[in-house]
């Protein structure tokens, strides 16, 4: 594309200026998401609507609402956060659930955290990142 005219070329570059900082679209929400409509223990961290989960992390939260029972025998144990990625909290707080992964023989990554006070989280790279789950 040839600008002949620098006010052209001024425009060209202030579209993909504002096209990057707005962004193109994504499924995940940005940090803080909607403050107006974000729950306190989710701000500050992306966050993911139950409804936009892969199908088999839409089963898990099925199978926690539900009581189970879950298809693993680690489901429902208490998750650590080792990695730090949560909020702080005492040990017990957190319970990790498995989500399948298609074509996985063992548990995978996926993995879907709740906290005591109904907090609920999903990771697909084993902890590694976490999105809060808007529910």
């Amino acid at each position: 594309m040839i600008f002949r005219s620098p006010g052209r070329l001024l425009g060209a570059v202030l579209i993909c200026l504002a096209v990057l900082v707005t962004g193109c679209g994504s499924e995940r929400q940005g940090a803080t998401g909607d403050a107006a409509s974000t729950p306190a223990w989710a701000r500050g961290m992306e966050t993911v609507q139950a409804g936009r989960l892969p199908a088999e992390a839409r089963r898990t939260l099925r199978l926690i609402d539900e009581g189970g029972p879950f298809p693993y025998r680690k489901d429902g144990s208490v998750f650590g956060n080792f990695e730090g990625e949560l909020p702080r909290e005492t040990r017990g707080y957190y319970r990790e659930y498995t989500v399948r992964t298609p074509g996985e023989r063992d548990r995978g990554a996926r993995r879907i955290v709740t906290g005591r006070e109904g907090e609920t989280y999903y990771t697909d790279d084993h902890y590694a990142s976490f999105r809060a789950v808007l529910r």
